[in-house]
Parts: C-alpha cells; structure tokens; sequence
C-alpha cells in the first residue's frame, strides 16, 4: 500500500536535499509537489488542503534544526502532520464491561464485512485470548448465512457460531437470541455481521438502528473497502450520521488501493481507523498504527511492525530448540522448511525487507521480483524429499535428487544449488548462534 505516493514524496525530498537550505520559494514548490502527489492517491481534497496548510506553516516558521538537513527537516514535519492527519495513536477496541461485549459491523454490501468479521475473530483469540462468537444478520444477500458459518470454521478452535435460519426471521430477534446464546456458552465477545446494500437507504439505516437499540452494542464498526477511495469517506461520513459508529477497518488495501482513504478517514469523520485488511486470509488484519504508516509512506521503515511479525512466527519454544539444534549441529531440512514457512507468515520477502530502515529501494529491485517464487521452489523440493531424506541429507545421491527435481517440478542443478545454500546457511546459522545471532534469537524469545 501507498507505494505511489511513497515515491513521489521520495521525489520532492530529493529535490530539497540539493537546494542545501530551506527557502520560502523551494518550500512552495515542494507544497505544489506534495499536493498532486495526496490527490493523485485520492486522498480528500480538504485533508489535502489543510494538510499542506499546517506543512507550510511549520516549514516557513521555524529555522532548521542544526542536527538536521533541510531535507531531514521537511520529512520530520510532514511525518508530524501524517500521523497527525490520521489520528495521532492506534485506535483500541473496547472490550470492557459485562460479557459478553458486542461488537457490530455495518457497511455496504460488498464492502467486506463478512470476511472481516472472521479476521476479527482470528484477531481476537491470537492476541487477545478470548472467545468469539460470529452471529449471521445479513438476511438478505444469498449464501451469507453459509459464508459466515464456514469462515468461522476455518478460524477453528475458540470461535463459535449463531445457526442463523436460512428463510425468514427478524435480524433484531435473532442477535438477541444469540447474544443470550453466547453468553450461556462462554462466549466473550459477540461480533454481529449486519447486513448491507449497494448504497446508503433508509430501509438499511432503519434496520441497523433497531439492531444497535435492541443490544446495546459496545462499538459499531464500518467496514469499507479501500479500493473506492474517497467514496469510502463519504459512506463512512453516511453511516456516522445515520446510525453512529466508534471505529473503521479498511478492508482490500493489499490490492490497488492508493491509500486515500487511509490517510482521509479520521479527519473527515473524526473515527478513529481500527484495523486495514490487507490479504485473503483470516490473519491479514493489522491493528492501524498512524506513526508506523507515516514512517513507512516515507521510506523511513518500521522496525516495531517487523519485530511484531517475527514474534508471531517464532514462539518462546520453538526460538529455544532452534537454537539447541544449531548447537548440536542437528538443524535438518525439516527444521529449515520449518523456518521458510515461518518466513511466509510474516510475508513477502519485499515487504519486510521494507520495514527496515533505508532498505525500501531494494525492495522494489529485479533482485527481489522472483524472491517469494523461490521460496516456493525450495520448499517443493524439501517436500519432495523422503522422510529419512529430510533427516539427513547426506544420503542424496544422483539417482534420489533426480527423483526430487521430478517431484518438484525443478531441475536436477537446481536441486544441487539449494542443496548447497543449505549447507552454507547451515553453517552461519550455527556460527552465528554462537554469538551476535544469539541476541536475535533471545530478541524473538522476549517481548512476548
């Protein structure tokens, strides 16, 4: 996300950094660049407008600092302002009070209100330990009932379920009916997923403010989806009138989105952005954190989201028998593959690399197009492999590694080159145990 509007700015601070000094004249057409640059990714013309007002300001009305550039000076300010311009902290769910706490997701049909739904259940019993349950009010729309149902079985273990009927019924009974349900079964926390409409009526308002009366929730969430840009504003703007809401997730900003509304949403609404979706499966939902989006539109990096990520692939268990294996000198390709789907769950290789600080170029260079194919291609060929050949690799001969380039669709020299970066990265795992490397794995340990 915001890769566009990444670079252009990335354009404006390069222009600055060979003024050598910070003029009223290179400031001005700085703004001018700046502006396109929020328009062109749709962000909302009034955000737009009073967001180069304050830059301006501030750049016109202070000396540069002398421990800063120009350049530094300029990006330190417009950093302030983004995060500003987006809330200032990360938004919170409210979970307090009695159980179960209700929660209610409204939006326009297509939005992703379903989906989000499960990705907040997901959400909840990762990091919050508690107990979800998913209860169907979209009465109206084909197979909704079915999509919530079966999206709560994919969440597994922890999540339950309201059995909705198919035909008939009262949106405000049923979520009655099943918030008493959850409450009995141990539920903590009740997420109603509401039905929507192609666009704002009166009928769809009318229904939501019967549910929302009837229980009470403890917050009323929008859903929109960030593809349509500003359109998201004003619906969002739409249902704070009509029935009220507390927070925001943006759902599909992993696709073409420009970020508009990520960067237009609480200045227009004054409702704090929650979450943004920004993948199909039900772990692709991330808490919104204005200061980590800042530093990231700005090539500044984002350490903290990176260190999180790696936290959640390696647990306290398995960072300790990783570390004995490398010791003992007992790290098999098993153990590797282990560590390639680690690295998968944290995501694709560009974007982490893009999280680092001063790293965001490389992470768009042909170095790295192919990156994550690799780690496909590797892992197929691990998985081609037998047991006992997993185990130890020693025994892969000629004839076995043909074999294993048939099964993974590679070839035999391709299967050789892996073979021996594995063995190489064997080795520096293991030195590296030893020393430096033991502080990032006592890192992935802490901070749990």
């Amino acid at each position: 996300m915001f890769d566009s509007l990444s670079d252009k700015l990335e354009n404006v601070f390069r222009r600055i950094r060979g003024t050598g000094k910070l003029t009223e004249a290179n400031i001005e057409e700085a703004m001018r660049d700046v502006r396109m640059a929020l328009l062109e990714a749709d962000v909302h013309f009034q955000v737009t407008k009073s967001f180069i007002e304050r830059v301006r300001e501030r750049a016109l009305g202070q000396e540069v600092l002398r421990s800063l550039s120009p350049e530094q000076h300029l990006i330190k300010i417009v950093h302030e302002e983004l995060v500003g311009v987006m809330g200032g902290g990360a938004g919170k769910l409210d979970l307090s009070g009695d159980v179960p706490a209700v929660l209610m997701l409204v939006g326009l049909q297509g939005s992703g209100k379903t989906t989000t739904a499960a990705k907040l259940a997901r959400h909840l019993i990762d990091t919050r330990k508690r107990r979800p349950y998913l209860v169907p009010l979209d009465l109206s729309r084909p197979a909704a009932i079915q999509q919530l149902k079966t999206l709560a079985a994919q969440v597994g273990d922890g999540c339950g379920v309201y059995d909705t009927p198919e035909q008939g019924g009262n949106p405000v009974q049923i979520a009655r009916a099943a918030i008493e349900q959850a409450r009995n079964a141990g539920f903590e926390t009740v997420i109603l997923d509401t039905a929507g409409r192609l666009a704002i009526d009166e009928p769809l308002m009318a229904e939501l403010r019967a549910i929302r009366d009837a229980v009470r929730p403890r917050q009323t969430i929008f859903v929109a989806d960030a593809m349509t840009g500003q359109d998201a504003v004003a619906v969002a703007r739409g249902f704070r009138d009509g029935i009220g809401i507390d927070g925001v997730v943006l759902s599909k900003m992993e696709g073409d989105a420009r970020g508009g509304a990520a960067l237009s949403i609480h200045a227009t609404t004054a409702k704090p952005l929650l979450f943004v979706g920004v993948g199909e499966k039900l772990d692709a939902l991330e808490v919104f954190h204005p200061d980590r989006v800042a530093s990231r539109i700005l090539g500044m990096g984002d350490m903290l989201s990176l260190i999180e990520k790696a936290q959640s692939a390696y647990d306290h268990k398995q960072a300790e028998q990783l570390q004995e294996k490398l010791k003992k000198d007992t790290f098999t390709l098993e153990d590797f593959r282990d560590q390639l789907r680690a690295v998968k769950k944290m995501g694709s290789v560009a974007d982490l690399i893009g999280m680092i600080p001063g790293m965001k170029r490389f992470a768009k260079g042909s170095e790295l197009a192919g990156a994550d194919d690799e780690l496909r291609r590797i892992e197929a060929i691990i998985n081609s492999m037998t047991g006992q050949e997993r185990r130890d690799h020693l025994i892969l001969n000629g004839s076995r590694r043909k074999r294993i380039a048939l099964g993974s669709g590679t070839s035999v020299a391709e299967v050789n080159k892996f073979l021996k970066q594995y063995q190489q990265a064997k080795k520096m795992m293991k030195s590296l145990s030893r020393g430096a490397g033991k502080g990032i794995l006592a890192q992935l340990q802490g901070g749990r």
